[in-house]
C-alpha cells in the first residue's frame, strides 16, 4: 500500500476474528518497522511487550477495560495479540530537552512509535486500537514490568471482523492556516 491508502483505511477496530492467531512473523515485521519510528535525539524511549498467550492476554485485557464506563475496551479479551508500550528513560539529551522545555517529550515518541505500529498493522492486515486507559499497577505486576516504569497505553491487534469505516474528520480550512494562528 502507498501511505495515502494505510491512512485512509487504518481505523480502530474492536472486532477481532477468534480463529485467526497472527503470527510471531507478522508481529516481528510490524514491531521491526516500528522501531525505525523517529524519536527525540533519537532517544528510542521504547519497550514492547508482546502478549499473545490467552490466559496472559486476559489478565492484561482485565487492566484495559472497565465495567464502571460501560463496558470500555472490553473487546480486548477477544483480540489475538496486546502490545503494551513501557516507556524506556531517554538519553541525556533527551532527559535535558524534557527539562529544559518543561515537557515531557518521551510521550509524543511513544506516540509516534504507536502510530508507526498501527500502519505496519495495516499494511499487515490487521485491525488494531489503541488504549490509553490502563491500569499500570496491574499491568505491572501481570508482566513484570519494575515499577520505576510507566505504561501509557496497550495496543490490540488482530483480524478485524470490521468494515472499514468513513472517516470523519473537520475540513483542513477548519485546522490550517499560514503564517499565523486564525480563530
Amino acid at each position: 500500500m502507498i501511505l495515502k491508502e494505510l491512512v485512509e483505511t487504518r481505523q480502530s477496530d474492536r472486532k477481532y476474528d477468534p480463529n485467526r492467531p497472527v503470527s510471531r512473523e507478522v508481529i516481528e515485521r510490524i514491531l521491526d518497522l516500528a522501531r525505525l519510528a523517529p524519536s527525540g535525539t533519537n532517544s528510542q524511549p521504547w519497550y514492547f511487550v508482546v502478549v499473545d498467550q490467552p490466559s496472559l492476554r486476559d489478565q492484561v485485557a482485565s487492566a484495559v477495560s472497565s465495567t464502571v464506563l460501560g463496558g470500555m475496551n472490553k473487546f480486548a479479551y477477544a483480540a489475538p495479540v496486546l502490545i503494551v508500550l513501557v516507556e524506556e528513560p531517554g538519553n541525556f539529551e533527551g532527559k535535558a530537552g524534557s527539562f529544559l522545555l518543561n515537557k515531557h517529550l518521551p510521550a509524543y515518541d511513544l506516540g509516534i512509535v504507536s502510530s508507526y505500529i498501527t500502519l505496519a498493522a495495516t499494511e499487515e492486515g490487521l485491525g488494531s486500537c489503541i488504549m490509553g486507559w490502563v491500569n499500570e499497577n496491574k499491568i505491572r505486576k501481570i508482566l513484570g514490568v519494575p515499577k520505576s516504569k510507566h505504561i501509557p497505553m496497550v495496543i490490540s491487534l488482530g483480524y478485524s471482523l470490521q468494515e472499514t469505516r468513513n472517516k470523519k474528520r473537520k475540513p483542513l480550512e477548519e485546522i490550517r492556516s499560514y503564517n499565523s494562528y486564525k480563530e
